[in-house]
Order: C-alpha cells, then sequence, then structure tokens
C-alpha cells in the first residue's frame, strides 16, 4: 500500500511518498507515472497541504443504510449529491474557521473520500476502480442551520463552501480495500462515529460509474461517500479527529 501526500518544504510545494515518518520525494505529476527522487524528507519537517489539488470536490448525502433508518429517510435510487467549492479545502492541522457572517450550528461530518486518478466519463461500474486512484479522510464540515433557514431553497452549496469547511487529508492510500474499512471521529477525546464503510448505498466504484454519467471527473478529484450516525456540532476551541485505519487520522481545532 503506497500513502501519497502534497506538503510545503522551505517555502516550496512538493509530493511524495510516506513510509513511517520518512518522505521519499517525487516530482512529475502524482497521477501519472511520477518518478522517485534521492531526496527523503522527515514528516516533522514539512507542513502538510491537501493530498490533491481538486478541481472539484462532491459531496453525497444519505448513502448509508443506518443513517437513512434513523432519519427516516427513503433509500435514495441514485447517488444525492452536491459541490463543495475549492475556496472550502483545508489540509490536516489547519483551523477550521467559524463563518464572520453566520452564527449558528457548525457540525462535522467523518467521510471516507475518493480521490479520482485518470479522467473518467460515462464508465461502468467494472471499469471504475481503474480510475480510483485512492482514498482519503473526510471532514464535510457544514453550517447545519442555513440549509433550511428560507423554506424557498435549500443552501446546501452555501451550508458547506464556507471557507475552510472541505477538509481533507492527511494522505491519499493507494491499495485498500474500501468494504472493509471503518470511519471513526473523535471531538475533544470522545468517540462520536464508528461506522462500517460495507455500509454505504452506493459502494465508491459504483458511485463513480453514477457520477461520470453526469460529468467528467478529472485527476485529483474527490468524492466525499457520505456520513453516517454520530454526526454533531462543534463549539469553538474544539479539536477533530477523522481516523480510518490504513490512511491515518485527520485532525483539526475549530475556532
Amino acid at each position: 500500500m503506497d500513502k501519497w501526500l502534497r506538503f510545503e518544504h522551505a517555502g516550496k510545494p512538493g509530493f511524495g511518498k510516506l513510509q513511517g515518518d520518512t518522505i521519499t520525494v517525487y516530482q512529475g505529476d502524482m497521477f501519472n507515472n511520477p518518478g522517485a527522487t534521492s531526496q527523503t524528507l522527515a514528516l516533522s519537517a514539512v507542513r502538510l497541504l491537501t493530498p490533491t489539488q481538486p478541481t472539484k470536490m462532491i459531496a453525497i448525502w444519505n448513502n448509508f443504510h443506518a443513517l437513512a433508518a434513523k432519519l427516516n429517510a427513503a433509500i435514495p435510487k441514485e447517488p444525492l449529491y452536491l459541490i463543495k467549492t475549492s475556496n472550502s479545502f483545508l489540509a490536516g492541522g489547519e483551523i477550521i474557521r467559524s463563518p464572520k457572517s453566520f452564527d449558528g450550528k457548525v457540525v462535522y461530518e467523518g467521510e471516507l473520500g475518493i480521490v479520482i486518478g485518470k479522467t473518467c466519463k460515462a464508465v461502468s461500474e467494472a471499469e471504475a476502480p481503474d480510475h480510483i486512484f485512492g482514498y482519503t479522510c473526510i471532514n464535510d464540515v457544514t453550517a447545519a442551520d442555513i440549509i433550511n433557514r428560507d423554506p424557498a431553497f435549500q443552501q446546501w452549496s452555501r451550508s458547506k463552501s464556507f471557507d475552510t469547511f472541505g477538509v481533507f487529508g492527511p494522505v491519499i492510500a493507494a491499495g485498500l480495500d474500501p468494504a472493509k474499512l471503518t470511519v471513526k471521529t473523535v471531538l475533544n477525546g470522545q468517540e462520536r462515529q464508528n461506522y462500517p464503510v460495507s455500509d454505504m448505498i452506493f459502494p465508491p466504484a459504483r458511485l463513480v460509474s453514477l457520477i461520470s454519467q453526469d460529468m467528467t471527473l478529472y485527476p485529483g478529484d474527490v468524492i466525499c461517500c457520505g456520513t453516517s450516525v454520530g454526526v454533531g456540532s462543534m463549539k469553538p476551541g474544539s479539536t477533530i479527529e477523522v481516523t480510518i485505519e490504513g490512511i491515518g487520522t485527520l485532525a483539526n481545532r475549530f475556532e
């Protein structure tokens, strides 16, 4: 299994593979035959960036049987999704900021993220795995009170696209079987979410296939697979951690 990351070192961005606490620096295009260099860096010597720079982040709603049952929501016949805008993207270790234009409830949502590895348009479910580069951790932060504030229009994009609300990382793990993964979310040291990815209504390959019928997916694009039970609000000063074994822990403060 390979773990890929992006970093800043000596004021310059770079990328490479992580083994233990050592980064082997690569050059070229992460998604198209990158080449290893002779340079290595200690993980402690760099500042982590988001592990990719997506053209878009697609966030799925109502994709777990357990949450659908809790909400008494119908099982969707097709993926239900929105776009999180690029201004929201945030790396692990950075601070999630409470919006100045909103003083309501802000919630965490721990999720698995799919990272696309090659251009993907109208692919079948059987073809989809060849277009998946790997997986990452997601915190799909949401200003929940905004969604239904105006009865004439549900504000999903606004609620999820404030600056710093699209948190993902710390790495992209390639070679994982997503059906065997578990998502755990810990708020201020207390576990709030612990759910199996296998409970998904639309598993990763099916998501990629179905979304690719609607829009072209490009290398580095991220699909947030949706969350399950245990979503809750964060108060300023909170620490939120999303852990998926094999990928790592995405940890941030909320201020």
